[in-house]
């Protein structure tokens, strides 16, 4: 059943964010809408494995289509990952210990005839279980329930959000295991606002991406929305692509 929450966390961009297992296949569970079996020894057991698993999988500039650049810095310190504080402010801090390795990176398509510049990013996250990845997808719901306007940092804020979440094999979402999504509005002393806000965050096996799409003057909702999506799409194809077994 898909479920519609008021106010889910974005994980993506100021957020981020030994296995679960069957006999046959320690990272699969059939009821729990797999799009593919995965083979346990290209499945990361260390961190540097992990981390060159996410070189592999996380997006680049091409990832959104054509026009969209690296912003500086591009990638954050892998030593730390986004956590939302009780007072509603996200603050990069060390991993949670469920955290093999994780990476966001930082992208934007530039301003132009009359367009504001959007902020884009993308986030991959390795856990040391499965349970782990779809406990962080939980901690995103309950996020949202106690901050409805979130600080991404100074002078950038969300609010007014809206989110939605499918299963696989929910409403014919087989991409993943667990899918969130949200939108609402950005607002930005540099960039003004509101503007549209766009986040999706994914949970395959021990793995969870995340997109952050932020909106601009002259930007529309669907522009922002595409380019989430699309990253989005080719990081999970490059997850199964990267851990699939094969035959």
């Amino acid at each position: 059943m898909a479920v519609l929450l008021v106010g889910c966390s974005g994980a993506a961009d100021a957020p981020e964010q030994g296995d679960a297992s069957t006999s046959a296949h320690p990272d699969r569970d059939p009821d729990a809408g797999d799009t593919f079996v995965p083979d346990p020894a290209r499945l990361p057991a260390s961190r540097s494995e992990a981390r060159d698993l996410i070189g592999r999988v996380i997006a680049g500039p091409d990832s959104f289509g054509p026009g969209v650049v690296k912003r500086s810095p591009y990638e954050s310190d892998p030593a730390t990952w986004s956590v939302l504080g009780e007072d509603c402010v996200w603050r990069r801090q060390k991993p949670a210990p469920s955290v093999l390795a994780t990476l966001t990176r930082s992208f934007e398509a530039p301003a132009g005839a009359g367009k504001g510049p959007v902020r884009l990013a993308a986030v991959v996250t390795v856990h040391r279980t499965r349970e782990d990845a779809a406990w962080e997808m939980a901690e995103s719901i309950e996020e949202s329930m106690r901050c409805p306007t979130q600080q991404l940092r100074a002078g950038e804020t969300i609010g007014s959000l809206v989110a939605g979440a499918l299963f696989g094999g929910e409403s014919g979402q087989g991409s993943s295991e667990d899918f969130l999504s949200e939108v609402g509005e950005y607002r930005s002393s540099e960039l003004g606002g509101p503007h549209h806000y766009s986040w999706q965050q994914a949970q395959t096996l021990r793995f969870t991406v995340a997109v952050t799409g932020k909106g601009a003057e002259g930007r529309t909702k669907d522009e922002i929305d595409a380019w989430v999506s699309k990253a989005q799409g080719v990081m999970l194809s490059r997850l199964e692509n990267a851990v699939e077994k094969r035959n």
